[in-house]
């Protein structure tokens, strides 16, 4: 994920989600994803059925890296409060299994949420550093979309903590909501070095999925097999127009 500039007209990488409950889902997942060439794969822990057991998630963590080879991997366990899964861990819990992931397995990139604890933060950026990892530090609102000067706050809290890349995805009541979102978006990389991902959920939210590129964000989400969140559309729909916008902006 290289920083993008607003107004650059550089597509976002496109990432998909993996979101089998089972070994054999996620085997079926990603033969059907890979053969669309996504940019990056998300692997939603959160949904796999034996979450609560981490021999079972570093095997399958193994599994995604040696099938994807050169395709970066984003191990993500989303929270109940945060628009995720039920799940039978702790945040304590998902933390140390985070850290084994970082310490055990080939995966790039950990996802790591800013409701955690802040020692749980501070602890989770120094295993993933020691290891050579990066940390998505992510804040997700699944019923609106909070004040300009809020999500601001939370973009330069993941740079307080020296984590990696910066992650806001909020749900817009209204298309006002978007253009608040973007603007957020185009103020933090003028005052940020790090990466930023910035996503709007929903049918309002479909836009920023399309042209985030365009005001600064650095990735996107796009259905591969199965959606992880609402409004994400197609893989195949969203490179041709990233495409198209590219051309256009040349």
């Amino acid at each position: 994920m290289k920083r993008k500039a607003a107004g650059e007209g550089t597509p976002p990488a496109i990432c998909t989600p993996l979101v089998g409950k089972t070994k054999s889902e996620i085997v079926d997942e990603l033969a059907g994803i890979l053969a669309k060439k996504p940019d990056m794969l998300e692997w939603r822990a959160d949904f796999f059925q034996d979450v609560g057991n981490p021999a079972e998630v570093l095997a399958i963590a193994d599994l995604i890296t040696g099938t994807a080879r050169n395709v970066p991997i984003i191990f993500t366990i989303r929270s109940s409060r945060e628009g995720g899964q039920p799940i039978p861990l702790s945040d304590g819990e998902v933390i140390a299994l985070c850290a084994a992931v970082c310490n055990h397995t080939d995966i790039e990139y950990i996802d790591c949420e800013l409701s955690n604890a802040p020692e749980n933060i501070v602890f989770l950026r120094e295993i993933a550093h020691k290891n050579a990892k990066k940390v998505i530090a992510s804040f997700h609102q699944y019923e609106y979309t909070p004040t300009r000067e809020f999500l601001l706050h939370k973009l330069e809290e993941v740079a307080r903590y020296g984590l990696d890349v910066a992650k806001i995805a909020v749900m817009p009541c209204s298309m006002e909501d978007v253009v608040t979102l973007l603007g957020v978006l185009v103020e933090a990389n003028k005052k940020m070095s790090i990466p930023i991902i910035v996503v709007a959920m929903g049918q309002y939210g479909v836009v920023t999925r399309m042209v985030g590129g365009i005001f600064g964000s650095a990735l996107t989400f796009a259905v591969g097999h199965s959606a992880s969140a609402p409004g994400q559309v197609p893989i195949d729909d969203l490179r041709m127009v990233l495409n198209s916008i590219e051309r256009a902006m040349k």
